[in-house]
């Protein structure tokens, strides 16, 4: 069974007090028992929050086989741009992604593709 005050701090009262305060602060304890400590909170919150997909192997089989590679590009065969933006908006929301990546996994080559783009804007 569990219960939202399992993992509640101890009671404790401060030492030395005059007659009598020691054994209320006990008692207020245990009447209202104290929640656990924000960073506990927050780790059990972050526990919870569903994690992002990891990336696929750059070596991996490509999941689209009959996609031409120049999908979603607005040269070559394959759909277009998707809902009317244009180039510059792609190189944004691409940079934006790039940068997203590189948080995650640094490298020299990513920082260099990176710097390619906002050369490129």
């Amino acid at each position: 069974m569990s219960d939202a005050y399992d993992q509640s701090p101890a009671i404790m009262a401060a030492r030395n007090q005059t007659y009598g305060k020691r054994k209320q602060q006990e008692e207020a304890q245990r009447a209202v028992p104290m929640g656990r400590a924000p960073a506990e909170i927050q780790a059990q919150q972050a526990a919870r929050r569903p994690r992002p997909a990891a990336p696929g192997s750059l070596t991996a089989p490509t999941r689209r086989p009959t996609e031409p590679i120049t999908a979603g590009a607005p040269f070559g065969e394959g759909p277009g741009p998707m809902f009317g933006m244009t180039e510059p908006e792609m190189m944004d929301d691409a940079l934006l992604e790039l940068r997203a990546i590189y948080n995650s996994y640094p490298s020299q080559e990513l920082a260099d593709i990176i710097q390619f783009y906002e050369d490129a804007l």
